[in-house]
């Protein structure tokens, strides 16, 4: 079979993918993008979009920011409710600039992804494959050879941007599973979960069973709602935890949860899913390849949310990817700075991150903040800004931050 040429192929077809091969279009570059399913299709993930996935597709386009902000269904969020290991909780409000209605959404991501593939199938310059599996990817005479099941390719540079369990990276980069720096989620789709907040906030339920994990209530359109539960899956190892049955006892059996859940409805059975997490750096790129989103790792460990990083490192990868071919660059010693440019944009906030998930190790800690928080408006105002400023979540890390609310 003879191999397709293309200067750039793309393979995933997620946020992260879809955010490359937009870029690209333009560029006077042949691209393709490959998936291995066919859209619309299901992504298990938690469904929570951030403000900074908003402010991303600004940053790519005005126009599709707008496009995505009209699209529906999605469930606009305002805010995200914080539940102690003692069951008190606290509301934080939050903003967008970019987008006064709704600081985030929560949106499947069958429709979500959906949405992006149509994007880039709009694209003249950017060929698109659905429905096809990878099988190989390698190295050979200064190229890449990869082979799906019916096709082959032959290009410069591959971009593995296809999830947590990427064939880029087993085949060209090698990382290992790292259970500290590794999660695992569940996830089950409710109808007519009782006491949502009017105003859309998502929930998140840090209480002492599951930590340093979390349990999470998001609202979906419809009277929906995205379940799940996330834990450290080194703890989940060394515990030997049930995450299965650790998420149903929380919904029958928990003070907080069981009574929201006594008339609700599944609507399908539980699924699971990794979440490699951004606490620790990783070679993201080599000779003739480079690593995007949850391939590369780079999921917030503190509240496991990707999509924006994904985004984010599409939109730096296409920018690298031009600068390869103007300069006929594909080397590893090139590529290198493809991964100093992602964590120059990513790395403190994982790093800050990283260490507020060590944090929950300490309920009674968790349990003081949010006590304080309930009476506390400046303190309400720092955990809004916390959740957009890297600058001060780093507050949280001080032994001074709990010393001053100690005699606040």
């Amino acid at each position: 079979m003879e191999a397709q040429k293309f200067d750039i192929v793309i393979i995933g077809a997620g946020p992260a993918g879809c955010a490359c091969a937009y870029m690209l279009s333009g560029k006077g570059l042949k691209v393709v993008l490959i998936e291995k399913d066919c859209f619309p299709r299901d992504k298990i993930c938690g469904d929570a979009l951030s403000a900074d996935v908003v402010n991303q597709f600004f940053r790519m386009d005005a126009a599709l920011a707008e496009k995505f902000i009209q699209t529906s269904p999605k469930q606009a969020s305002n805010g995200v409710r914080f539940f102690a290991p003692n069951t008190q909780f606290v509301d934080v409000d939050f903003t967008n600039p970019k987008h006064k209605e709704a600081a985030g959404f929560v949106m499947k991501r069958l429709e979500f992804d959906h949405f992006f593939a149509e994007q880039i199938k709009q694209l003249s310059d950017i060929s698109f494959f659905e429905n096809e599996t990878v099988k190989d990817v390698r190295l050979e005479d200064g190229h890449v050879l990869i082979a799906t099941q019916n096709h082959h390719f032959t290009t410069k540079m591959v971009v593995g941007a296809d999830g947590a369990n990427s064939i880029v990276n087993r085949k060209l980069a090698n990382h290992q599973i790292d259970k500290k720096h590794h999660s695992v989620g569940l996830r089950q789709y409710y109808q007519n979960v009782e006491g949502m907040t009017e105003n859309g906030h998502i929930e998140l339920h840090f209480y002492k069973e599951i930590l340093p994990g979390y349990f999470w209530i998001f609202p979906l359109p419809e009277g929906k709602a995205n379940v799940g539960l996330g834990m450290l899956s080194s703890t989940v190892s060394k515990n030997k935890i049930n995450l299965k049955k650790e998420f149903e006892t929380l919904l029958t059996k928990h003070p907080n949860i069981k009574d929201r859940f006594k008339n609700a409805t599944p609507l399908e059975n539980i699924k699971g899913f990794g979440l490699p997490l951004g606490s620790k750096k990783k070679k993201l790129s080599g000779n003739h390849f480079i690593l995007l989103g949850d391939a590369a790792s780079l999921i917030d460990p503190f509240t496991g949310e990707g999509i924006g990083n994904a985004i984010r490192s599409g939109r730096i990868a296409a920018t690298h990817l031009e600068s390869a071919f103007q300069k006929n660059l594909f080397n590893a010693q090139f590529n290198k700075s493809y991964d100093t440019k992602i964590y120059k944009a990513t790395w403190q906030e994982l790093r800050v991150s990283a260490s507020l998930q060590k944090l929950l190790r300490f309920p009674w800690l968790f349990n003081f903040v949010i006590k304080k928080a309930k009476k506390n408006q400046s303190l309400q105002l720092l955990l809004t800004s916390m959740l957009n400023d890297v600058s001060i979540k780093k507050e949280l890390l001080k032994p001074t931050f709990y010393f001053k609310l100690l005699f606040s």
